[in-house]
């Protein structure tokens, strides 16, 4: 039952997570107008809140562990819900942009806490449980474009869609003061006495040769930066683009963003039954970025709003999930170091977040939001370039019998 509990609260937190991740770029007209700024301006919101994530990072891991998962989970909870109560208020930019950096802190607070808890909860199925926190965020990504359509059609205060979520993380937090998680690196029961003498065992992997951070782990992190981006500029100028150079409607292009995160849950439920099984996370990172730049190029062209919600389907399809396929990757090269070099790419995706949003304020500002995508394109032909160079050095490095399988020695 305990279980049960964990779970749906954390799998909660992901779905009010996933709405977060597009709350700033679908509000950016009401935001622009109570901040009077310009949509380049609301854009390093959510640049902020890549910021705060990163300045996070080097605490939030370490309390985790030292803490214990539950406290870490409810301070996120509180956080979100100060966020979320505070924006729809904000007097002035500045003030919205403190509040975005304490949301992007809440961010890694809840990952740094929320993925070790799943592992320690469901030790026989930790990589389920774990892929399935993707699957979570898609649902409230497509819950939230719906959530905001109710109300515009009922001319209601924006802020009411905030609300009703920062309650919900009031509640899970209150709810999760009763819960009993495993104690951290650990679990809910002793282990059983033995009179045999523990051996540690380590992984061991065989490698044609070794990997080199300098190659493979910078290309990996490569790869993760570039996967953050082609997901992150979608959902933040989608909805603009096709209003403004296409004509759609607020409500059809909200629509369009619920079709692109229905894409997503769809490809996370493909990855999660078929990856390992029919293809490697190699071969994803080559055809996934290769759809996206077909189904870019196609919006570029379209207008025909049937046709629109095909393309923005493919995109969901196309960009989800690649960036954890790039930290699954990442610790087969480095399967001695999993914590210290999957944080190099937890890293680039903080970068991404900074950065891209930034960038494409000022493509907005002062070209046009068709450059916004043009220079997407681009970003996805260097992640196919990226990927066909680490599927040729992953070829190369691991065995063919192991095909990169970690084998364990039994004692």
């Amino acid at each position: 039952m305990q279980q049960v509990r964990i779970g749906t609260s954390i799998y909660l937190n992901y779905i009010l997570l996933g709405m977060i991740n597009l709350i700033i770029a679908l509000h950016m007209s009401f935001l622009t107008e109570q901040l009077n700024t310009d949509a380049a301006a609301i854009s390093a919101l959510i640049s902020a809140i890549g910021i705060g994530k990163l300045i996070a990072l080097s605490f939030a891991g370490k309390l985790s562990d030292s803490l214990g998962r539950r406290p870490m989970i409810i301070t996120a909870c509180l956080i979100y819900v100060v966020f979320l109560c505070a924006i729809p208020f904000a007097p002035t930019y500045t003030i919205a942009f403190m509040f975005a950096l304490l949301a992007g802190m809440g961010n890694s607070i809840l990952d740094t806490s929320s993925y070790p808890a799943l592992i320690e909860v469901f030790k026989n199925r930790s990589s389920s449980a774990t892929v399935l926190v993707k699957a979570f965020m898609s649902v409230g990504s497509t819950i939230l474009p719906l959530m905001i359509t109710f109300f515009m059609a009922r001319d209601m205060f924006y802020g009411y869609t905030f609300f009703i979520m920062a309650a919900v993380f009031l509640f899970n937090a209150i709810h999760l003061m009763s819960v009993k998680f495993p104690e951290a690196n650990g679990g809910y029961l002793p282990p059983k006495k033995s009179t045999h003498r523990q051996v540690k065992l380590k992984p061991k992997t065989v490698f044609m040769e070794k990997p080199k951070f300098l190659r493979e782990g910078i290309t990996v992190i490569a790869i993760g930066f570039t996967s953050v981006g082609l997901f992150l500029i979608i959902q933040t100028w989608l909805a603009t683009y096709v209003e403004t150079i296409i004509g759609l409607t607020e409500s059809q292009a909200i629509n369009l963003l619920s079709i692109y995160s229905l894409g997503g849950f769809v490809t996370v439920i493909i990855l999660a039954t078929l990856l390992d099984r029919v293809f490697k996370p190699v071969t994803v990172l080559i055809i996934y970025p290769v759809i996206a730049i077909v189904s870019l190029t196609s919006l570029l062209v379209v207008e025909n709003y049937i046709i629109l919600l095909i393309i923005a389907f493919m995109l969901g399809l196309s960009t989800s999930g690649l960036f954890q396929l790039a930290v699954t990757l990442m610790a087969q090269f480095f399967p001695e170091k999993k914590g210290t070099s999957t944080a190099f790419v937890t890293l680039s995706s903080s970068i991404a977040f900074i950065t891209l949003p930034y960038i494409t304020g000022l493509l907005n500002r002062h070209i046009t939001v068709s450059s916004i995508f043009i220079f997407e394109i681009m970003i996805a032909i260097i992640a196919v370039t990226l990927a066909i160079f680490i599927s040729y050095r992953y070829r190369k490095i691991f065995n063919s019998r192991t095909t990169g399988k970690i084998l364990w020695r039994n004692p």
